[in-house]
């Protein structure tokens, strides 16, 4: 099947992608100090030279005590901006676009066990896991400086000269928590019986970063149903449900919905193939992204359990991409191999791809 509908190019705003693959954001555990090295600018700008039409940052943290779970995941905000601004340079001068993933861990705790915040860990309603209270729940102020934390760093994006920016609102971390009735059974207004009442929290963050980033750079917001511990978890059972969920995150500023999936090619309800990207764009009519398992024929979990994945065919891919299913294409692992996936897929190189092998996930290649 011919890949031209892979590199059409995408415009929202003031965002011109010259084809319709993203770099997935992917936490990269190499930044001291929570502050970027060059290592990590040369391998966002490895990528730019590969021809990837916007490249989304690994998730970096907003200001709050215990807003990450690593102390070697990046920061947003502080001494960390100016290394950013390097990172946004080397892109730029390759010719690449990109985008900070801002985010929030929550009650989420990372592998660093021997590791612990640097203040009081923020969650809904003090849960770890459905039924586990183990935590203090976020007071009103906690929720607003959380809220105005998100501002701060878009603001900082803008500033900075980055080309859009998506919030991180998926996967059990901290938006998620609250969109999730297992870990918020908040009875005030940060709460509620319906997703609709559980979406508030997450609708005055992208408010928050919408007046951060002002009008005409997209904003992105990545979702998902299942969560890092969880992964047969939703937050919509139904496209009704569903709608009640992304209609005061559309409205309060969404440009682009990020559909995150283990496998993109698996419909999200059953009665029809579309998947959770499609559902989404139907619903909304606003773009979305698709991502899960794409150009590799191993899922994403199963590498940190040391699976490796060899390359796999486009074409269901690019029939639903033709179709419209979806707008545009993230891609994670595929690129962590290989920064030069791009070219080999446009000019029909296949003989070139590489496998993903876990020991990409321990490099900055």
């Amino acid at each position: 099947m011919s890949v031209d509908a892979l590199f059409q190019p995408f415009q929202i705003k003031s965002l011109k992608l010259p084809n319709r693959i993203v770099m997935a954001p992917m936490t990269r555990s190499f930044s001291p100090g929570g502050i970027p090295t060059p290592d990590v600018a040369g391998y966002y700008r490895r990528r730019a030279e590969g021809d990837v039409g916007l490249i989304i940052t690994e998730g970096t943290v907003v200001e709050r005590p215990a807003a990450r779970n690593d102390p070697k995941v990046p920061v947003f905000h502080g001494e960390a901006l100016p290394e950013w601004k390097k990172v946004v340079g080397e892109v730029h001068a390759a010719g690449g676009l990109i985008a900070p993933q801002i985010w929030h861990v929550g009650s989420a705790r990372g592998p660093g066990e021997d590791w612990q915040p640097l203040g009081k860990v923020d969650s809904p309603s003090g849960m770890t896991t459905p039924g586990k209270r183990k935590l203090e729940p976020m007071t009103e102020e906690d929720i607003a400086d959380t809220i105005a934390a998100f501002g701060r760093s878009a603001r900082a994006a803008r500033e900075l000269g980055f080309d859009a920016v998506e919030i991180h609102g998926a996967h059990g971390y901290l938006i998620d928590q609250f969109f999730w009735s297992g870990l918020n059974d908040r009875t005030d207004r940060w709460g509620g019986p319906t997703i609709a009442d559980r979406a508030r929290f997450g609708a005055e963050v992208v408010k928050a970063v919408r007046e951060g980033i002002g009008p005409d750079m997209p904003l992105i917001l990545r979702l998902s149903q299942w969560k890092s511990h969880d992964f047969t978890a939703k937050n919509a059972h139904t496209p009704d449900e569903l709608t009640q969920w992304l209609t005061p995150l559309s409205d309060a500023g969404v440009d682009v919905f990020h559909g995150s999936q283990r496998r993109f090619w698996e419909p999200e309800f059953e009665g029809s193939d579309l998947n959770f990207a499609g559902w989404i764009k139907k619903l909304t009519a606003k773009p979305t992204i698709t991502v899960g398992s794409v150009g590799l024929d191993g899922e994403f979990i199963a590498a940190f359990g040391g699976a490796g994945s060899k390359p796999a065919s486009l074409d269901g891919l690019i029939a639903r991409l033709e179709r419209e299913e979806f707008d545009l294409v993230a891609v994670g692992r595929a690129l962590l191999a290989d920064p030069y996936w791009v070219q080999k897929i446009r000019d029909g190189r296949h003989d070139e791809l590489k496998d993903f092998e876990r020991s990409a996930l321990t490099t900055l290649s």
